[in-house]
């Protein structure tokens, strides 16, 4: 029974590992992942030797071309697009490519909608909430006082 402990618990212990591992480059994975979604034209990011910037172009293609990083008014360096170490304050509403064109092609589905009739478009919505408001006013005006 004693010559059959250890291996079981050296194998414990490397499935351990071998699930930890995994585990934290996952977690690794995603992270770099994010960052790359957010490293847009206009993001203000730290960089690894400690500069505060505002990216110019980056392409999270291709990171072996340097990324363009504005660290004061008119002074733009080049770096190496991993030397961006974290996003400081992403870009709110920045879209992708493939977000914008799902956008563009749920627009024009919209307006299709609109021109058919088959939907309302947000101008109208204000206008009849306008004129409910209004008719609302007109009945109270309209019933005696108590």
């Amino acid at each position: 029974m004693d010559s059959l402990l250890l291996p079981l618990l050296l194998a414990g212990l490397l499935v351990f590992m071998f699930v930890s591992s995994r585990r934290r480059m996952k977690k690794q994975k995603a992270e770099q992942e994010k960052k790359a979604r957010d490293t847009v034209p206009g993001a203000e990011v730290l960089l690894q030797g400690g500069l505060y910037g505002t990216i110019v172009e980056y392409d999270g293609e291709d990171l072996d071309k340097p990324a363009l990083v504005e660290i004061a008014p008119g002074i733009v360096i080049k770096v190496h697009s991993q030397a961006v170490l974290r996003i400081v304050d992403p870009i709110e509403g920045a879209v992708t490519e493939d977000e914008f064109i799902e956008a563009e092609e749920s627009e024009a589905e919209y307006i299709a909608g609109v021109a058919d009739g088959d939907t309302t478009s947000i101008s109208d919505d204000k206008r009849a909430a306008r004129q409910n408001t209004v008719d609302i006013e007109r009945d109270d005006k309209d019933r005696p006082a108590v």
